[in-house]
């Protein structure tokens, strides 16, 4: 019929516009009155009959609650007045214990192991006493009296004139906090809009003709004087240079649907290119606050088969693009926490929610009444750390599950039921995504998993797995293998070879593992693996990396001793892998190598790629450097670390590297 793969059309580019700041004071309009209001209230020596005063912001979805209480927490004379000040985003989801942990990691700026509430209330009691803190609790919607009162015993140490600042759409969580001052924000007068419209909107706001000026006021008006839906719709219309769009998206119908997601960002969504548009609705899986990072996202769209490849485009570059556009288009934003980290806000996460309908179910925060799981194509629930199967129960009307994903919110370690791996995973025979990273207590996936073969995706990253069942073998779609952190598996599957669409297999930090399966270069699509244990007899010989033409990102090669001469070494074809963007070569410390010329050759024969970054050789054996090391031909390199190399009497000419010049070349040597 001559019909053509819809990811081979060819389409119109889709625009890719600025990025705009998450706390820019340049970018805000309209709410100086309203910041120094708040400050003022915060720097009272009194507050009212209360030791510690609460301040709460109250304000529908998209008013600016959080980029108020920004502006508030950022300014000078806040920062002088408080010997301490800490941020916390309140989940949804709303636990004490997981609150109390938050706060303490905020306060403290680094991780706990604590386990137990009670300590958890002391630690923080304590790192509070006698200090006058600011704390601000983001997006808050508990409103259980208990749970606040449980709370706020462990912020009594603070020092008079101490504050918390709540934000909030619910006036009833202001009341039960007791909060002697409830500021409610209010959109923003019909002048700032404007001028919020036009710095989004405008690259040049005095050069833009009446006609634009006039329709971006109509359209302002209709975004009902949000700032949230203000900053999306200018971000919308910025490269859109005929009037007559312009006029499309004025008139467009979708201003008149009624729904609770608010009209303007489904407009937005409504603009997103159809490829892009599944992309996004999937990421309804993903709970309110929580934070993702972009190769997490892309590497589940691509098990989903949201992404095909092209001729001179794999399917992780168009992913990774398709990710951008939703940055660009700011339904993603960076992570206030995490610069690596992306997040939704609460309204764009209802409206991938909106649009997902019935095909996505999070455990425990979606509602089951009136629900058809017969429907329901992806599951993501947040883990507990301990877990029953009556949680997983609903799922068994689930048979047609394409994704079965458990998040982590909290450095914890977690224990789930044998019975959701005995009885309930082998019924999801057509599952794509498997997630059960994190469950540290005698997991062990049963053989029936080999059944699964449309998994394409098997995370079971920081386990305590000791094997994984032959079985997995036969899972020949699979393209993505998470075993990082699997701090006791010892070996992998014998036939590892079978699985041509594996991707990525990422082992970092899986130290047990002494030997690779055999036929390893079988695996032509592989990109991703971090680490390769080189064999002398049985297992797999450093020539099985050259048949490895794809690897990309970071490649760790270990017991290099075990390679024999530089005809070998030159047979792993490192200087051919132009995507390989950090090395690390390593030598047994406890082998009984002897210092001699082979051991340069076999160094010499790794020679990587002049894209390299980032160089690690670890307990090398020879009696010096061959010439690559440090020479000027490598111009990217930013990282040299060299230890151990105790037989080495000089080093390599580090100041070769072009980039050493700049200082941005760090050297970590310990000889």
């Amino acid at each position: 019929m001559g019909l053509v793969q819809a990811s081979t059309v060819r389409r119109k580019p889709s625009e890719r516009l600025p990025t705009t700041s998450l706390v820019e004071d340049s970018d805000i309009c309209g709410r100086n009155d309203d910041k120094d209001e708040i400050i003022n209230k915060l720097l009272l020596d009194d507050a009212s009959d209360n030791k510690i005063g609460v301040i709460a912001i109250v304000g529908m979805g998209g008013m600016g609650k959080t980029t108020l209480a920004q502006l508030v927490y950022n300014d000078n004379r806040v920062q002088k007045h408080f010997d301490l000040v800490a941020w916390v985003c309140v989940s949804e989801e709303f636990d004490v214990f997981k609150v109390m942990k938050t706060i303490l990691e905020a306060i403290t700026s680094s991780t706990s192991d604590i386990q137990g509430p009670n300590r958890l209330q002391l630690q923080v009691n304590e790192r509070l006493m006698g200090k006058k803190f600011l704390l601000v609790l983001d997006d808050v919607w508990n409103r259980n009296y208990t749970d606040w009162e449980i709370l706020s015993n462990s912020f009594k140490s603070g020092a008079q004139g101490s504050r918390i600042i709540v934000t909030t759409r619910d006036l009833g969580v202001a009341s039960v906090m007791r909060a002697f001052a409830t500021h409610h924000l209010k959109e923003l007068q019909e002048e700032d809009c404007q001028k919020l419209f036009a710095r989004h909107a405008f690259h040049d706001a005095n050069s833009m003709n009446s006609g634009f000026k006039e329709l971006g006021r109509q359209i302002v008006e209709k975004c009902k004087r949000l700032p949230l839906a203000i900053k999306l719709i200018g971000a919308l219309l910025r490269d859109k240079v005929d009037v007559s769009e312009w006029d499309m998206v004025l008139n467009s119908e979708i201003w008149s649907l009624s729904n609770e997601i608010l009209p303007a960002l489904r407009l937005s969504y409504k603009h997103l290119p159809s490829y892009i548009k599944r992309c996004f609705a999937y990421c309804s899986i993903f709970p309110k606050d929580y934070a993702f990072k972009k190769d997490q996202v892309v590497l589940l769209w691509m098990a989903e088969g949201f992404l095909h490849e092209t001729e001179n485009r794999t399917m992780e570059q168009i992913g990774d693009d398709y990710f951008v556009t939703l940055v660009s288009r700011s339904l993603f934003q960076k992570s206030s926490e995490d610069e690596f980290s992306f997040v939704m806000h609460d309204l764009i996460n209802d409206l991938a929610k909106f649009v997902s309908g019935d095909f996505t179910f999070r455990l425990e925060v979606d509602s089951r009444s009136h629900r058809n799981l017969n429907k329901t194509r992806h599951v993501s629930y947040a883990r507990q750390s301990y877990e029953n199967f009556e949680k997983f129960e609903a799922l068994q009307e689930a048979t047609q599950l394409r994704t079965f994903l458990a998040l982590q919110w909290y450095k914890l370690c977690y224990y789930t039921s044998k019975k959701l791996l005995r009885d309930l995973l082998p019924m999801l025979s057509c599952l794509r995504v498997l997630s059960l990273s994190d469950y540290w207590y005698k997991l062990e996936l049963p053989e029936s998993i080999g059944k699964m073969t449309q998994l394409r995706y098997l995370n079971i990253h920081h386990t305590k797995i000791i094997r994984l069942p032959d079985s997995v073998c036969k899972l020949y779609n699979l393209q993505t293998l998470k075993l990082s952190r699997c701090l006791y598996l010892e070996q992998l599957p014998r036939d590892m070879q079978k699985l041509v669409n594996l991707r990525h297999l990422d082992l970092t930090e899986t130290d047990c593992i002494m030997k690779m399966p055999i036929h390893m270069g079988k695996l032509k699509c592989l990109q991703t693996l971090t680490k390769f244990v080189v064999s002398k007899r049985t297992g797999c010989s450093i020539r099985e990396l050259g048949e490895l033409a794809n690897l990309r990102g970071a490649l760790s090669i270990l017991y290099l001793e075990n390679v024999e001469s530089f005809k070998d070494a030159e047979g792993a074809c490192l200087r051919n892998k132009m995507d390989l963007k950090e090395l690390a070569l390593n030598w047994n410390k406890g082998s009984n190598t002897e210092i001699s010329e082979s051991q340069r050759d076999v160094l010499n024969g790794l020679q990587p790629h002049i894209n390299l970054k980032s160089l690690t050789i670890n307990d090398y054996m020879g009696g010096s450097f061959p010439n690559w090391v440090g020479d000027h031909s490598f111009p990217y390199v930013t990282s040299i670390h060299l230890e151990n190399c105790k037989y080495c009497c000089s080093l390599p000419a580090l100041g070769s590297y072009p980039l050493y010049k700049t200082s941005l070349l760090s050297v970590l040597m310990e000889l």
